[in-house]
This record gives C-alpha cells, structure tokens and sequence, in this order.
C-alpha cells in the first residue's frame, strides 16, 4: 500500500465514516437517505479529518514512533516529518472546504472547530494531560453533533454526544495512568496528582456516563429497544470498578461499553 495511505490509517478512516453514518441514523432515522447528499459529503469530511489527523500526529512523533511505532512511514523514513505535516494540514483543510458544499453553517462550524482542536491538541494540548483528554473527548462527542447537523438539527445527538465525551475522559485518564512510564515529555494527570485520585477521577467520569445512559430510558426517548444500553452501563461499571487495580482492564471494557452504547441508541431509533 501506498506509504500516504498508511499514514492516513485507512481502517481509521474507514470506522470514522461508519460512526459518522451512525450518528446520522441516530438523529434521523431512515429519513437520512433524504439527505443522501450531505451524507456522502460527510464521509469525505470525515475521511479526510481522520486521514489529517493522523498524518499531523505522525509528522509530532515520529521521534517517539522509532520505538513505539516503527512500521509507520515516517519513522521508517517513507515520508519526512515535513511532508507528513504539510499532508495533515491540507487534509484537515480539505475536510472544512468540503463540509462548505453542505450549505449547512452548523456542519461547517463544527467541521471548523473540530479542524481547529485537532491541531491544538497536536501541537499544544497533547502535552499538557488532562486538557488533552477533555480535548480528545470533546473531538469524540464531535462526531455525532457532525453526523446530525448533515441530516438535521445537530442538536439532536447533543446527549450522546455528551455521555460518549464523559467516557472518553475516563477512558483517557485511564490510559495515562497504564502508560505513565512512558508518558515522561507529557504532564499527565497521574501525574499532577497521583494514581490514586487520577483512578478516582476517571471513575467519577465512567460513572457519569452511566448516570446519562438511564435518563432516556427513565422518560422514554427512545423506543424500548434502547434497554440495551444496560449492558453498556455494566462494562462502565466494571471500568469504573477496576480502573483503581488495572488501568489497562478499564480502558478496554470502556471501550466495548461505548460500543454497546451506540448499539443502544441505533436500536432506540426504531421505532416498532
């Protein structure tokens, strides 16, 4: 495969289309197809955002990607830390320019400042820890609000949109206390205060997704297919029980409960 192409980690970009259409049939249903248009403009967007995104990343640490991740092509030398850069940001500039043809100024905006926090956090938040997970969690979030505001109000997934940013939190959190030894250039919050009260900030947050996850299920704003997510909120549970003695456990069972939760809110969706 073309070394430009596996820098943009293609199944990356592939799964990021796929949540963007999700989000989309979350907002809207079956009436998306409606607005088939603005969902092929958003996997273009979404593409090359993701493909940007990368490509940044690896032009910051290919240093760092000589041991962790020696197989990609800038470590490798395939492409020079500069070309690597120049290539994310027209990428993610190409993503803004695209999400203009969709005459929607939500989209645009959001596009806009999704573009604007993913260089930040490459160039300047990644390193300063906890600003760098809020950052990573509100991009996460993102990715719904853009999936709605192509086929509608993008209002309309501002809920998942906030429970999938609480996770994500505590799923970053518990990432810098696994990699701490190897975090040494990042002022991570383990870090700043300590194992112990990171875990129990990370807990606080799983827990707030859980807490999120009932309150459609209480007033019935979704079908009832959307009792599913109480198998989401077990994984987050257990996250939030484990990540004090296995960080690494925390992480993954936040990630299949997140996962558990998309299915939640795409069966909520249909309505029988």
């Amino acid at each position: 495969m073309n070394a430009y192409l596996r820098m943009f980690r293609m199944v990356n970009a592939v799964m990021g289309v796929v949540g963007a259409i999700v989000a989309a049939f979350i907002a809207a249903g079956t009436g998306m197809v409606d607005s088939w248009l603005n969902i092929l403009l958003m996997a273009a967007v979404v593409f090359l955002f993701v493909g940007g995104g990368n490509s940044l990343n690896d032009s910051i640490d290919y240093e760092i990607d000589k041991v962790s991740h020696p197989e990609r092509p800038v470590p490798r030398g395939e492409i020079s830390p500069e070309n690597a850069r120049k290539a994310g940001l027209i990428l993610l500039a190409g993503s803004v320019i695209v999400s203009v043809f969709t005459f929607d100024i939500a989209a645009i905006i959001l596009v806009l400042i999704a573009a604007v926090l993913m260089v930040a956090y490459e160039t300047a938040l990644k390193q300063r820890g906890f600003v760098g997970n809020v950052t990573i969690a509100v991009l996460t979030g993102m990715v719904f609000l853009v999936g709605a505001a192509m086929v509608g109000p993008w209002t309309e997934n501002l809920y998942i949109a906030a429970m999938a940013a609480a996770v994500s939190i505590g799923r970053e959190i518990s990432k810098d206390i696994e990699d701490m030894e190897g975090d040494e250039w990042r002022l991570t919050l383990p870090m700043r205060i300590g194992t112990g009260k990171a875990a129990a900030v990370a807990c606080v947050f799983y827990l707030a997704g859980v807490a999120m996850s009932v309150i459609p299920l209480i007033f019935g704003m979704y079908s009832i297919l959307y009792a599913v997510v109480l198998v989401a909120d077990a994984f987050f549970v257990i996250s939030a029980a484990s990540v004090f003695k296995s960080p690494h456990k925390a992480q993954k069972m936040a990630k299949f409960g997140m996962l558990w939760g998309l299915v939640a809110f795409v069966l909520g969706a249909i309505y029988i």
